[in-house]
């Protein structure tokens, strides 16, 4: 791998450092809300988000280097929606982490959606290893929208949230 692959590898790791950031002296937060019982810690919620990050940014590094690298014009839409959904993805952290807003998160979360497979079908022709890489993205992207929205509809219907064993709702 070249050099210049560190700085792929690197680079999508710039949000989930700002969230960690803004997030430290109030990660305790996530622990509160009731959540589905399937939903991970949040150590293991960033884990995987920074795993995801690695496998992206080496993906986007083969597309990069398949595509010439440097900065021309071939490199423009298979990079430039890559960022679109970079940028998007930080933002869905934002959101869920420090915001607290799962609403508007999983509203993100299904446009992310939707960037990262259209990333996917453009960088097919380019890489087609690069393209399957983001096939893991898009499982996490499902598991975390699930927890947005249960999280979401929860904060929004008191009444729906499961109710510990022996209790009834009224």
């Amino acid at each position: 791998m070249r050099p210049q692959g560190t700085i792929f590898v690197a680079l999508p790791h710039l949000g989930p450092i700002l969230v960690w950031l803004l997030t430290r002296r109030t990660s305790g937060w996530y622990d509160s809300p009731k959540k589905p019982p399937w939903c991970p810690p949040h150590k293991v919620l960033m884990a995987g988000w920074i795993t995801i990050y690695f496998v992206i940014g080496y993906a986007s590094y083969l597309v990069w280097k398949d595509l010439g690298g440097g900065f021309g014009r071939p490199l423009v839409l298979p990079l430039g929606l890559y960022a679109v959904q970079l940028a998007i993805s930080w933002t869905v952290l934002i959101l869920f982490f420090v915001a607290r807003t799962h609403g508007l998160a999983l509203l993100h979360l299904l446009l992310l959606y939707g960037l990262v497979v259209s990333t996917a079908l453009i960088w097919h022709p380019v890489n087609k290893l690069a393209a399957v890489l983001l096939l893991p993205y898009l499982a996490w992207l499902t598991v975390t929208a699930s927890i947005a929205y249960r999280l979401w509809r929860d904060s929004l219907c008191p009444s729906q949230q499961a109710q510990p064993s022996g209790e009834k709702s009224d």
